[in-house]
């Protein structure tokens, strides 16, 4: 690993998930991380988009929990199978991180639509194909058009879910779902333990959906250990 700034605290700011409270991350930036590396590190809480590396450390707060689902012994619900099956037709590959006018197109739709929030070239590039760590991307495709794609880390005992867009004109499919349902069954296959859903928060609706994949496990920051969920 080489480290282009040690590790630091950030100041206090509004938390963007939660009314009321203030956020904190813990951060460092950094480059050549192994697998070894960033399973280290995504068992421990971090996060990252391209070098940046972070983990909510906030003084009054633990409401940012990691997720990661056992994939040896994942089994998709009825509503789960339902999505496998209406989205039987689309196609799907798993292949190194590589930038595409297309690959920006969804996301500054996805950022658009989904958030108001219309997004920089550069800063997609820095924060999904800017190198530090082994990854790849899943790209999904209908028609011969690809129309949703996600960005993965890849450690040495686990896959992490770093961010994932899809074109809004295919809102109707369920498409988050679906890829965290294709890129679990990838998972398996490669033979890695867990699959890495970033940081869940009960009391955040939007996130309601990360914690319907089970058998799944939750960190506890004051414990330093992975617990199964109930």
């Amino acid at each position: 690993m080489l480290l282009f700034q040690q590790p630091t605290t950030d100041d206090l700011a509004p938390c963007s998930y939660l009314p009321n409270r203030q956020k904190q991350f813990q951060y460092f930036l950094g480059t050549n991380v192994s697998a070894e590396e960033i399973s280290w590190l995504l068992a421990r809480g971090w996060r990252k988009f391209g070098i940046y590396y972070f983990r909510p450390v906030c003084p009054t707060c633990r409401a940012c929990i990691p997720l990661r689902v056992q994939v040896a012994d994942f089994k998709p619900s009825k509503s789960q199978r339902r999505i496998l099956k209406k989205n039987s037709m689309i196609g799907i590959r798993f292949v190194p991180r590589k930038y595409s006018e297309r690959a920006f197109e969804i996301y500054q739709d996805h950022s658009i639509n989904r958030f108001s929030e219309p997004k920089k070239k550069e800063t997609f590039k820095a924060s999904f194909y800017r190198p530090s760590c082994p990854g790849l991307q899943s790209e999904y495709y209908l028609n011969g058009e690809m129309i949703a794609l996600g960005f993965l880390d890849q450690g040495e005992d686990g896959l992490s879910s770093v961010y994932f867009v899809f074109d809004t004109s295919y809102s109707e499919l369920g498409l988050g779902t679906f890829s965290i349902l294709k890129e679990i069954e990838y998972a398996k296959k490669q033979g890695v333990a867990y699959y890495y859903l970033g940081y869940y928060i009960e009391a955040c609706g939007s996130m309601a959906y990360k914690d319907r994949f089970k058998p799944r496990e939750h960190y506890d920051w004051f414990k330093d250990q992975w617990n199964l969920a109930g």
